[in-house]
């Protein structure tokens, strides 16, 4: 654990609420647009690939903001950053609703994206700065719930948005109800969120850093954002072209240590810092598995048995409700538990995506959302105890001055995953599609076995990480019974 002076400020469960609440909601766009698609289309006369970058370009502006808007937040204050951020959002969210035209729209939303993920590292910077011990176990079960059923409830609050408001104009709204909710936001946040010390000087930003991290993260996201439209095939050439700037990345930041200035990544992170790298490698590739499962599910829903978008995404209430409560529990107990709760939860999620598969392909097409809902219950309690532990346990050992850095480049990769995951799942959803006569059961069970494989990866390095912390504490009782025990004799 650290060991910057720490006071614990009145305020600080209150200035969580605030916070969490605009995480949640910049978050929640990531997933809510999706089942408003078509409402786009028609409203703005544009045709499906033009829509999908409605999706796309917010989720490649997010990733591309966040390790650099945490370095800010280190240098200048998260507090700062956070105000300006949401701000940002409120206003952008504003021009998506008000578009006249899908060109407009997309610069909207691209704008939008970088405000979000300006704002996404400095909730967990400020949680790393306003608690400590088990207090900051239960934050970020409350961060991990956020982050859970955000991307879970997006289809359910889109659809009852565009049931409330109907066609050709109801996808306005997903935008509009962000305007009174952030501007609350702003105000109470203003009041309740304190200015904070980041633990670190105010050193020169790492711009040369930003530009290679920033070019590389364009080039791997690029072409999975147009996944759908065929930019895989278009633009594979970007990736080992990303693949040559992140190594780039990481010879210049190393220059940058060995020079004694400040990185825009430490490094160390990944090499000294204990649970950091098996910690960003598990939320790597659990998020490439869980994000993507939330597009196949519309498409089977709506467009294999014909649900409305309110149905279905009230058909996977199920997992958000799981992990909500599941994340919140967890926070009280990972302190106690440590990597235990995260191979229990990766174990609960494969279980559960597997009997879902199962289910979707004997269930009669009726009854298949409420069949669905014990095994979406169960993954979703997997997902509870798998994302707010895993978050905590790879930040409690960062240090203060680095905390926003950190939680960027952890929901970078978290970001990176989610567009690897949308566009494989999405991916081998269609080719069974299309391999097994336009049969949607059997096209749903192959992309959930995806996302099973890689949560089952996930679950190997979980359990690895779990066997290095009890060797390393036995190595350590093992050590304090070999010392010397000195007898005081009166």
């Amino acid at each position: 654990m650290t060991s910057e002076a720490y006071t614990p400020d009145p305020r600080r469960w209150r200035a969580l609420t605030v916070t969490l609440a605009a995480g949640f909601m910049t978050l929640l766009d990531v997933s809510i647009v999706s089942v408003a698609l078509p409402s786009i289309q028609q409203g703005l006369a544009t045709n499906p690939a033009g829509a999908q970058w409605v999706v796309s370009g917010y989720a490649l502006t997010f990733g591309l903001a966040l390790v650099p808007a945490g370095r800010l937040g280190d240098a200048y204050g998260r507090r700062r950053l956070f105000l300006i951020a949401l701000v940002a959002f409120v206003v952008c969210s504003a021009a998506c609703g008000i578009a006249p035209s899908i060109e407009l729209l997309i610069v909207a939303r691209l704008l939008q994206g970088l405000a979000a993920g300006t704002l996404a590292p400095q909730n967990s910077g400020l949680i790393q700065n306003l608690f400590r011990g088990a207090e900051r176990g239960r934050a970020f079960g409350f961060f991990g719930a956020t982050v859970g059923i955000s991307t879970a409830a997006g289809p359910i609050v889109g659809g009852l948005l565009l049931a409330a408001f109907g066609e050709p104009d109801g996808w306005r709204w997903i935008f509009y109800v962000n305007v009174p909710i952030g501007v609350l936001a702003v105000v109470l946040a203003a009041r309740l969120v304190p200015k904070v010390g980041t633990g670190g000087d105010r050193k020169p930003i790492d711009w040369t850093g930003a530009a290679l991290l920033g070019l590389a993260v364009l080039a791997l996201l690029f072409p999975l954002v147009q996944a759908e439209s065929g930019g895989v095939a278009r633009f594979w050439w970007l990736f080992p072209l990303g693949a040559v700037l992140a190594v780039l990345f990481v010879l210049w930041e190393r220059r940058e240590l060995r020079r004694a200035r400040e990185p825009l990544l430490d490094l160390r992170l990944l090499t000294e810092t204990s649970g950091y790298a098996p910690g960003a490698l598990v939320g790597l590739v659990y998020f490439t598995g869980f994000s993507g499962v939330w597009i196949v599910f519309a498409q089977f829903f709506q467009n294999g048995l014909g649900y409305t978008p309110l149905q279905s995404g009230l058909s996977v209430t199920a997992f958000a409700v799981g992990s909500a409560v599941s994340a919140v529990v967890a926070g009280r107990l990972v302190e106690r538990l440590g990597r235990k709760l995260t191979v229990v939860g990766l174990s609960l999620v494969t279980a559960g995506i597997t009997a879902s598969a199962l289910v979707l392909l004997l269930a009669p097409g009726d009854l298949a959302g409420f069949w669905i809902a014990p095994a979406l219950l169960v993954g979703g309690i997997g997902g509870g105890f798998t994302i707010s532990p895993n978050i905590t346990m790879t930040l409690r050992n960062v240090p203060v001055r680095m905390a926003g850095s950190a939680g960027g480049a952890l929901q970078t990769g978290q970001r990176v995953g989610a567009a690897v995951g949308t566009a494989l799942v999405a991916g081998v959803f269609y080719a069974v599609l299309a391999a097994a006569g336009n049969s949607y059961p059997v096209a749903i069970a192959g992309a959930l076995a995806v996302a099973v494989l890689t949560t089952l990866v996930a679950l190997g390095v979980a359990i690895v990480d779990l066997r290095h912390e009890r060797r390393a504490i036995h190595d350590a009782d093992l050590a304090e019974a070999a010392a010397p025990h000195h007898v005081s004799h009166d």
